[in-house]
């Protein structure tokens, strides 16, 4: 260890089954937890990880970005290898390049997509169990598609996310919502400026409301109006939710591009 400390960025993947969540804490096992252990070990001294965003126990990310703070002369190209080899095989980091020294994964992020995988198969499938939302009915995903398109836009979403972390305003812009159907596996698919706590879950319940007719597509707007969780979908499980695509400018964006 020797020289100024130097900030790099890394994207990396992972299956976040075993973890709860991504946020450091004291007695449960976590992915920043996690990292941070086999950093330390590789840089010799303690790492402290800045992760884009804090996904909930369960939930998966299939594009991930953290950054920290090293005096380590271990260069960037050699890491992923290095760090992977003190890290458990559900974690894996794919890349890594020295940051700007302002680079932030989180407060640099300018949007991320989320999606959200439901079997809706009649009988379950194991392959999909922890990774997928085990639904076995049918999904009228004509409605699904109608409904999702009121998400667009620029809008208050307090009325799909959970009380947790305060946050100065729940308005966010989506700036897409696919659904896409391969077989039995649908894919919920949505980019946003943001996502409020436990939002992409909330959305894709809120949807799964539409396809039983509980809510009609047209009536959206309106309860996103109303401002009211009560009057939404259920927050579906997180064993569902991936974070899968995320964006920045400069070299950092090109890395996830």
């Amino acid at each position: 260890m020797g020289g100024s400390l130097r900030n790099v960025a890394v994207r990396l993947m992972y299956d976040g089954a075993r973890y709860h969540g991504w946020q450091v804490q004291k007695t449960m096992s976590t992915v920043a937890g996690t990292l941070e252990g086999a950093l330390s070990r590789l840089c010799g001294h303690v790492v402290k990880v800045h992760g884009c965003g804090r996904t909930d126990a369960g939930v998966h990310a299939e594009r991930y970005c953290a950054n920290f703070r090293t005096a380590s002369s271990i260069p960037p190209d050699r890491l992923p290898f290095a760090v992977n080899s003190l890290l458990p095989p559900d974690i894996a980091v794919q890349e890594a390049l020295y940051a700007p020294d302002d680079f932030d994964a989180n407060l640099s992020c300018i949007k991320k997509e989320y999606t959200y995988r439901i079997c809706s198969s009649r009988i379950r499938n194991p392959f999909y169990s922890g990774r997928a939302y085990f639904y076995p009915f049918s999904l009228d995903i004509g409605s699904m598609k109608l409904a999702a398109g009121h998400f667009v836009g620029t809008h208050d979403f307090a009325a799909v996310r959970s009380v947790g972390s305060p946050t100065k305003t729940t308005v966010r812009t989506v700036h897409w919502y696919e659904i896409e159907q391969k077989d039995a596996l649908t894919e919920l698919r949505v980019c946003a400026n943001g996502f409020l706590y436990n939002m992409a879950r909330a959305m894709a319940g809120t949807l799964i409301y539409v396809s039983e007719g509980k809510i009609l597509p047209e009536e959206l707007p309106g309860l996103l109006g109303k401002k009211d969780r009560r009057l939404t979908g259920p927050t579906v499980p997180p064993d569902g939710l991936y974070l899968t695509r995320i964006w920045y400018s400069g070299e950092v964006g090109e890395m996830f591009s």
